[in-house]
């Protein structure tokens, strides 16, 4: 295998792994829409948004990281990444398909709405450890916050905290659903993506260990040149 068709084989595992990411990070995000127990901020603001002007949900999705998008290109005034325009897109699209499941109904019970929070949250997550494992490009929400880092000199953690805030309260006024599940995710998702991460980008890493050097056998571990154990020096 030549180093173009391995770095193109690369190419296809990392854009691989980002969007099964970023699918796995909507069907945890449509599961906690639908325990209707609360959600995360910035669907907080994305439910408001639909029960005020209609579209969807993934639309609004799309729209309002449209325009996180523009204001981060026009405050570095250079085109947006791939990584984050594409991010923005299929986000939006994976929510309203996964809400769109036949199963993707809201429990009766309160124990099972408990389980669809826990469990989207938890999902949510491991996308996210996933898609950033992948390393082509932050969401558009993220990078935003670290462009406004570069510019006002604020910790990531105080800037991600106002965004959070202002965005919950937003989605609030407008009817957005806030509740003991907006704070668990709050509380838990740093947690839960600080063990994902490294989980992903560990198994990432292998996998494209792999794919550079299992296509060519004098790269790995055994050689054609050693395979009698009789090394050139001797012979």
């Amino acid at each position: 295998m030549t180093d173009k068709n391995r770095s193109m084989t690369r190419k296809s595992i990392q854009w691989l792994v980002f969007f099964s990411g970023l699918l796995i990070m909507a069907f945890g995000v449509a599961l906690m829409i639908s325990a209707e127990l609360g959600s995360a901020p910035w669907d907080v603001l994305h439910i408001g948004l639909f029960k005020q002007f209609g579209l969807s949900i993934g639309s609004w999705s799309v729209i309002v990281g449209f325009g996180i998008i523009a204001a981060t290109a026009l405050m570095e005034r250079k085109p947006p990444m791939a990584g984050a325009f594409l991010n923005m897109l299929f986000v939006g699209v994976f929510i309203d398909g996964c809400l769109l499941l036949p199963f993707m109904k809201t429990p009766d019970s309160l124990l099972l709405k408990m389980t669809m929070l826990s469990a989207g949250i938890i999902i949510l997550g491991f996308g996210i450890g996933l898609y950033i494992a992948s390393d082509c490009g932050a969401g558009p929400r993220d990078h935003f916050m670290l462009v406004m880092t570069e510019r006002t000199g604020v910790k990531v953690s105080k800037i991600r905290l106002y965004m959070e805030l202002a965005v919950l309260f937003l989605g609030w006024v407008m009817g957005g659903p806030v509740s003991y599940g907006t704070i668990i995710f709050c509380l838990a998702i740093g947690s839960i993506v600080g063990i994902t991460l490294p989980f992903c980008r560990k198994r990432v890493n292998v996998i494209l260990d792999w794919s550079e050097h299992g296509e060519n056998i004098n790269k790995g571990k055994i050689r054609l040149d050693h395979h009698d154990g009789i090394s050139e020096k001797v012979r």
